[in-house]
């Protein structure tokens, strides 16, 4: 296995993912409902300070450190929570509800197609399906889909996490080509 920490395994990087770690897994276990009386809007404390604030700053930091990619998804996604957490509580249509997670799927996509590490474009993928599916949610008052939107950012924030950690610990985060056979990587 290769030891690719060289990807992430910054001091802000680690913090970011960190921060959106936490934020991911609380909003998403908030959206599925399996922690009986917790929901949405249950994550929005979590959502302004670590997922808003400190994921920003850690953007902030990353592009003071020329660290480009990261610094442009943890603004983006730091202004995402911000936003989402100070408009939680205001009186929104569902369809505009539905628009705000749109919007905020297609940036996912975008960080998800403008490459860097396997496990950052794993987690921004997971998380643009989860926004995609929340807002399918929110259009249609579907509760079946926000639960299946709930479940793709448990794992999106389950991937961010030990992104972190990996980095940290120095843990692989990919598998050589040499291991995985016929080049195939994770």
């Amino acid at each position: 296995m290769d030891d690719d920490v060289s990807a992430g395994s910054t001091t802000t990087t680690i913090v970011g993912r960190l921060a959106l770690g936490i934020t991911l897994l609380a909003f998403g276990l908030a959206h599925t409902g399996v922690v009986d009386g917790v929901t949405a809007a249950d994550a929005v404390t979590v959502a302004q300070y670590v997922g808003g604030v400190a994921l920003f700053v850690a953007g902030l930091l990353a592009l003071r450190e020329r660290d480009n990619a990261s610094g442009t998804a943890f603004t983006m996604l730091g202004a995402l929570w911000f936003t989402w957490a100070v408009s939680a509580g205001g009186q929104v249509s569902a369809n505009a509800a539905g628009l705000f997670l749109l919007l905020f799927a297609l940036v996912a996509l975008s960080l998800t197609v403008a490459g860097g590490d396997t496990l950052g474009q794993g987690v921004y993928g997971l998380f643009a399906v989860s926004l995609l599916l929340l807002a399918l949610g929110a259009f249609a008052d579907s509760e079946v889909l926000g639960k299946a939107g709930g479940w793709f950012a448990v794992v999106a924030g389950a991937v961010a996490w030990y992104a972190a950690t990996a980095g940290m610990a120095h843990w692989p985060t990919s598998v050589s080509r040499r291991a995985a056979g016929r080049g195939v990587t994770v």
